[in-house]
């Protein structure tokens, strides 16, 4: 992003800090150690350690650790504590490797004083690496774990979150020679799948991918008064596949679209709106979804694939809300067609087509049953042959930048998944997730003796806070934190693990445009000059569907179809009547259907569409009774208006 203003637009309002701005010889130096370690990564996708995994992420932590202190902070120069900050980062990192890796794990349990030492060490390096990439939140939350592991058994018995209480050595032993610590899933879907994928997000930029994502956008639907709209709308979903960030897709794509959205007469706030739900969009669909759906497919065991196929109706879904709400705007703004100087669409394809081609590569090597990490190095590959034509005379320094800006695009996702570390460990020797579940659950209980409302009850609280929680933390740490919390509710009601992890994946994305912050709404204002709150607002109503289909996984076995998972025709069904439900949300927050929609036509559609979402056969026959009442006094009362013009 070379304008300095849009830079700084997303450094201010994305999840992550800003990094440092450095001195051209100490951003050499970090140039350098970056391209190292996307090496290493490559490396260890076709030749890994003997040792096995944790031996990797030792080493994968070890180094990437202390560049963070070096890349994350104030001034141009890396003061000297930050240089004593690296240092110790990467001797408590290596630690475990200094006396013999293999000694150090027989250690487990029963770890020396000098074991506890680094441990702690490493503990405090990783929670201000969290704080100077992501902020406060997430490290204090993380010291109320620890300090709830240890006070535990302080607590009244009687307290369903009471525990025994866990000494510190033992504390540290979970962090640091445990597979549920430092070294858990999360650093592992960090080391071995995200870095890949920003690695690859970064030569697909390099290629020229993201300037013809744009252009083909604008290309596709050129003079109509939706054009603008939908443009922006196309525009986002391609652009998510060269960013990982939400808030940086918004910026990036309004700094194209916004004037086109300006000339259209967008008011500033819808423009913003429809900005920050274009840009959430991105991260929410295949086949570059975020991060958070790598670590889906580790807890769950199964392809990344399955979590793409999951994500394909919900996807439709969040798009057709969005097609129709732009549909609508155009209509009741009495937006104006807007000359786009592009050239035409075949045009542009012929020119770029190749930039599909490695987005291709990913699927079809995941179906030929290619582990990922493996497809999307070939298919980064492939993105970077591709840049060669347009990039003969410095291709191969393009690539190296590549390399090296991905590596260091995943420091802030690697800060937090080490410190997700702390919250599992925590989570895992005390037993406080069965414990709050259960809380969870028992608090629907008091509410209603209904099995079925009882799981509506829980799946509400669940999205309430997992909303909550996204508010705080990054996505990546939400989706943690929620599985091990919020995951067993709904489990417990009998809740399928696919169907309660891309409820928590949802929410935990839509975080970003859920007020009162909603990081990207926020951005999408700082953009347009819009009032911020009525920014918010008018994203949220892009993006309703997406906040209340997750629920329909959830409510009701026929949930699954909307993932996929069953029958084909029950998907299909399932798909219709939900996609009816869209529509409704779509008349309610929109204001439009044939024409102006008045207050009775859209109160109608609030039944219709909670019914229509149920799924289930009487309950989709009343939302579409609803529905259809609805249209009929929308028809008549249009007619009597017309009728009393004339």
């Amino acid at each position: 992003m070379a304008n300095p203003d849009l830079a700084r637009i997303v450094a201010e309002h994305d999840e992550e800090m800003p990094s440092r701005s450095l001195s051209p010889r100490w951003e050499r130096a970090l140039w350098i150690a970056g391209l190292l370690i996307a090496l290493l990564v490559l490396k260890q996708v076709f030749f890994p350690f003997a040792k096995g995994s944790q031996y990797y992420l030792i080493i994968f932590l070890a180094v990437t650790l202390p560049l963070v202190f070096l890349a994350y902070g104030k001034g141009h120069t890396p003061p000297w504590w930050d240089w004593a900050l690296a240092g110790l980062a990467f001797l408590a990192g290596a630690y475990p490797l200094f006396g013999g890796y293999d000694e150090f794990l027989n250690r487990q349990g029963q770890l020396t004083t000098l074991d506890v030492l680094a441990g702690s060490v490493l503990l405090v390096l990783v929670l201000e690496a969290c704080r100077r990439t992501t902020g406060w939140v997430l490290p204090l939350v993380c010291l109320a774990f620890i300090a709830y592991a240890y006070y535990g058994g302080f607590l009244p018995p009687a307290w369903s979150i009471a525990h025994s209480g866990v000494d510190f050595p033992q504390i540290i032993n979970g962090f640091f020679n445990d597979a549920s610590g430092f070294y858990g899933t999360p650093l592992d879907v960090a080391a071995t799948y995200i870095v890949l994928f920003t690695i690859y997000g970064a030569v697909l930029n390099a290629s020229g991918a993201g300037k013809f994502f744009v252009d083909v956008s604008f290309a596709a639907f050129r003079k109509s008064r939706t054009a603008p709209g939908r443009t922006a709308a196309t525009a986002g979903f391609l652009l998510g596949t060269v960013s990982g960030s939400g808030t940086a897709t918004t910026v990036s794509l309004g700094a194209v679209t916004w004037p086109m959205l300006q000339k259209a007469g967008y008011p500033k706030e819808n423009a913003g709106g429809l900005l920050a739900a274009s840009g959430i969009g991105a991260i929410l669909s295949p086949p570059t979804l975020g991060a958070a759906a790598f670590i889906i497919a580790e807890y769950l065991q199964v392809s990344y694939l399955s979590v793409l196929i999951w994500a394909i109706i919900p996807t439709l879904l969040y798009y057709l809300g969005i097609a129709l709400a732009v549909e609508a705007d155009a209509r009741r703004f009495g937006a104006k067609p807007v000359d786009v100087d592009a050239p035409r669409f075949l045009d542009v394809l012929k020119l770029g087509w190749y930039h599909f081609l490695s987005l291709g590569i990913i699927i079809v090597f995941l179906a030929l049953d290619i582990p990922v990490y493996k497809a999307v190095v070939y298919a980064t590959g492939v993105a970077a042959l591709f840049a060669l034509i347009n990039h003969r005379r410095d291709w191969l320094r393009l690539i190296a930048d590549a390399l090296s800006v991905g590596v260091r695009s995943a420091f802030p996702v690697i800060a937090v998944c080490a410190a997700a570390g702390v919250i599992t460990s925590t989570i895992t020797k005390t037993g406080l997730g069965q414990a709050l579940a259960g809380s969870l659950v028992d608090l629907a209980s008091l509410l209603s003796s209904s099995e079925v409302v009882v799981l509506m009850l829980t799946a509400v609280f669940a999205a309430v806070a997992v909303s909550v929680l996204g508010l705080a933390v990054p996505v990546t740490a939400s989706f943690i934190i929620s599985w091990v919390v919020i995951g067993p509710a709904l489990i417990t009601l009998g809740v399928e693990p696919a169907e309660t992890a891309m409820f928590i994946f949802y929410y935990a994305v839509l975080s970003e445009v859920t007020p009162p912050t909603a990081l990207a709404a926020v951005a999408a204002a700082a953009l347009t000059g819009g009032d911020v709150m009525k920014t918010m607002w008018q994203t949220w109503k892009y993006t309703l569907p997406a906040f209340l289909v997750p629920l329909a996984f959830v409510l009701t076995d026929a949930g699954s179809a909307l993932l996929l998972r069953g029958p084909l025709l029950d998907s299909v069904w399932a798909f219709g009547a939900s996609a009816l439900g869209v529509a409704a949300l779509a008349v309610l927050t929109g204001g439009w259907l044939f024409g102006p929609a008045r207050w009775p036509e859209r109160a109608l559609c609030v039944p219709a569409a909670l019914f229509l979402l149920y799924l289930q056969p009487w309950t989709i026959a009343i939302g579409a009774g609803f529905l259809v009442v609805a249209v009929a006094v929308h028809l008549v009362t249009r007619g009597r208006v017309r009728d009393a013009a004339a």
